[in-house]
């Protein structure tokens, strides 16, 4: 067992300013798992998941000195940084023009497999137990937040695609959010 175990928020936080790699390896041990199952809901290639996790370590390390406690606690910061840098990767000019550069055969088969390995990801545990909240939600609320939150589009790439006025989209994602800031205060 760490040294560390069992360690307030608050004193990892100051260990991790100063750079202590115990500290460090602490956090990797206790939410590399939780944070590389939010980075597979995005990335759908796990050699890239496992790329994109670490480019997340090395965020966390290089800008933990930005971290404020008074906006909100460590793990949801971790949490936006893994969000955030599994969009980017998605959307980065190499992936993308990996994505268009594959024979047609190597894209059936792909997608096949992404099918498969998302059905696998899905019946997954769900280590920050974030779906399940979001199966509380009525389908067209969790579209929504799933479209923005773990695909990365806009609310008018949403409203394009799902062939809704963006007025609608936008009254329906607060109503979303704040359904889900309720489901989040019970789920405490």
């Amino acid at each position: 067992m760490s040294p560390l175990h069992n360690l307030p928020e608050e004193t990892l936080i100051l260990l991790l300013k100063k750079k202590n790699q115990q500290a460090y390896s602490y956090l990797y041990d206790h939410y590399a798992e939780a944070l590389f199952g939010v980075v597979c809901r995005i990335v759908v290639s796990s050699e890239h998941a496992e790329e994109v996790i670490q480019d997340v370590f090395v965020k966390i390390w290089r800008h933990i000195d930005l971290f404020d406690g008074d906006k909100g606690r460590l793990y949801t910061w971790m949490i936006n940084i893994a969000r955030n840098t599994a969009l980017d990767h998605r959307k980065s000019k190499s992936v993308l023009n990996e994505q268009k550069n594959q024979p047609l055969s190597n894209i059936v088969n792909r997608e096949e497999e992404q099918d498969q390995s998302q059905l696998e990801r899905h019946n997954k545990i769900d280590f920050i137990g974030f779906k399940n909240i979001l199966d509380k939600l009525k389908p067209e609320w969790r579209i929504l937040i799933e479209l923005a939150y773990y695909e990365g589009y806009t609310q008018q790439e949403i409203a394009e695609q799902l062939n809704i006025p963006l007025g609608t989209i936008k009254t329906r994602t607060r109503a979303a959010f704040l359904e889900l800031q309720q489901l989040l205060k019970e789920y405490r």
